[in-house]
This record gives structure tokens, sequence and C-alpha cells, in this order.
């Protein structure tokens, strides 16, 4: 009789015990919440779903946001040290430091950050043999330039607000200073430490630059509608080198899909999931460079696009 009641109780509770052995937990963590930033977290869940895994079925996801604060970043990098998700993805620059710093053990996924290795997140692009890996958005400079005079053309300044604190604005900083020097264009890098401070860097710039180009700085991403607002006013054209940038007012952009990081981002995951050790897998670069042109935009700045331009384009955006 003990030995059927036992049975029964092994019986009832197989489902329990299969569930929590195939349960899997990924925390995702964002210095800061954009839509750049955004589409990469919703990339990395997508790729997670279309993978197999369930939504409180098989599979848990919790976030949080650093709402822009080193601090607060840290603070959840050591919760997520609590926790023991199976995989931790840390978003952005900040939070990757944060989070590598907090933990060598539980496995972590960076996206979206410009130089890994500037970042010491990784020695080079080769399996890091520690708990990390993860995709980047760098971009060459040099394309960029030739994308900014594909603009506009006559180019002989431009413009730079950049957070001094922000490894992947200062890497790109140092290519622009290198490159444009080479070829005779002036850089006017106005550092911005706060996202309070981008209108008056930007109001620096005013009767200086032929354009400004805005890369995926935290800091200026989260305040770009006053970016646009002063590009308007004072018919300067901006460009990005994030296609989100296009429906926030930006005249065009050249670079990857950052929904698309995040699915790439995901498919690392998966791989971890499914019992890869991180350090085994190479960091990777983000793919898929697009050209999105932004008609009214260009009209609100003061600058015509010839119809070469936006027929090169990707994807074109207005009135045209």
């Amino acid at each position: 009789m003990k030995r059927f009641i036992l049975l029964i109780i092994m019986v009832l509770l197989t489902p329990f015990y299969s569930f929590a052995d195939t349960m899997k937990n990924v925390a995702i963590t964002a210095i800061v919440e954009h839509p750049s930033l955004n589409q990469i977290r919703d990339g990395v869940k997508d790729e997670l779903v279309n993978s197999g895994y369930k939504l409180n079925e098989n599979l848990t996801v919790q976030y949080k946001s650093a709402q822009g604060s080193s601090a607060n970043a840290a603070q959840i990098a050591r919760q997520f040290t609590t926790t023991k998700p199976d995989v931790i993805v840390a978003i952005a620059t900040p939070s990757a430091q944060a989070t590598a710093a907090a933990t060598k053990h539980i496995p972590i996924v960076f996206a979206g950050i410009t130089d890994p290795i500037a970042a010491k997140l990784a020695k080079d692009w080769q399996p890091t043999g520690t708990n990390i890996t993860g995709v980047s958005d760098y971009q060459e400079i040099g394309p960029q330039i030739d994308f900014m005079k594909k603009i506009v053309p006559n180019v002989k300044s431009i413009g730079y607000i950049y957070s001094p604190s922000e490894i992947n604005s200062t890497v790109v900083l140092r290519h622009l200073q290198t490159l444009l020097t080479e070829q005779g264009i002036a850089l006017f890098a106005v550092p911005a430490q706060r996202t309070a401070d981008i209108s008056t860097a930007a109001a620096s710039l005013k009767g200086k630059v032929d354009l400004i180009y805005t890369t995926t700085d935290n800091n200026v991403v989260s305040a770009y509608e006053s970016l646009v607002k002063f590009a308007n006013e004072n018919k300067i054209p901006l460009l990005a080198s994030f296609p989100d940038a296009i429906e926030r007012g930006a005249v065009a952009a050249y670079g990857m899909s950052y929904y698309d990081v995040g699915r790439q981002s995901g498919k690392l995951v998966v791989r971890i999931l499914k019992g890869e050790n991180p350090g085994s897998i190479a960091p990777e670069i983000g793919q898929s460079l697009r050209l999105v042109i932004n008609t009214d935009a260009a009209k609100k700045q003061g600058i015509t696009l010839t119809p070469e331009v936006i027929q090169s384009a990707d994807k074109v955006i207005g009135n045209h």
C-alpha cells in the first residue's frame, strides 16, 4: 500500500519536476529606455519565442532599466546575480560593464555595444574564455563619412555631440577625428554629460557646422526630439548611424536595425540555454546596414535630396 501511494505521489509530481527542469530564466537590463534599445530587447524576446520557448511555460523573462543611471545599473546587476538567471542580456555599454563586474559565472550576452574591446568586455573578437559573449553595433566610420558626403555633398564641417563617459561615443569620436582630418573636414565635437545638456550643446554648434552627426549615444538618443527641434529651427541637417532616428526627425540614417541586433543577440542566448559555454562563442557584429531617408525632415532642415539619393535608399518616409 505504501509503495502504491508513493508511486501515485511520484506520478503526480513528475510534471512539476519536469517543468522545473526545463524552465529557463532570462534577465534583460538596459542602461536607459529609448526606441533603439527597446528594439534590441524586443528582438531578443522574439528570437526566444521563435526558437520554441514559451513565456510562462518554459521561459521567464525579467527586464529592468537603469533609467540612465550607472549606479542603478550596478544595483540591477547585483540583483540579477542574486536571482541567478540562466543568461543575462545587457543592453548598452554601461549595463554590460556593470553586469560583467557583478558576476564571473552567470552567462552574459551583451547587445548594442560599439566596442566591447575598449569596454574591456573582450580582449579581441575571438571567444573570450569567460562568461561573456554578445553582439556589437560597431560600424566602420569610413562608410559613415561617405554617407554624410552623399547626403550633404559639399560638407566642410560636422557637429558631433557625445557623452564623455560613454566608451561607445568616445571611440567613434577618435575615428571621426582621424578620418575627417585626413579629408580636410572640420569636426566640432561637443561633450554633453547629461541628457539635460543636449540642447545647450546643440546651440553651441549654431553657425559652425553643415550637418550634425549622431550615433547611439544614450544621452543624445534620449533627448533626440530636442536635437531635432534645434536642427529644424536652424536649418541644419541631422544625420544618424541608426535607422530609428528617421521616425524621430532625422533627415537620413545609415546603419543596422537594432531589432535585428536583438534577434542576433537572441540567437546567442538560445545557444547558451541549450548548453553552449558563452566563453566559446566569439563576439559578433551586427549585420544588414540600411539607408533610410525622411523627405519631410529634409524640407524642415533646409536640404534638397537629389532623386538619385532618394532612389538609392532602402526606405523612404515622407512626401517626395
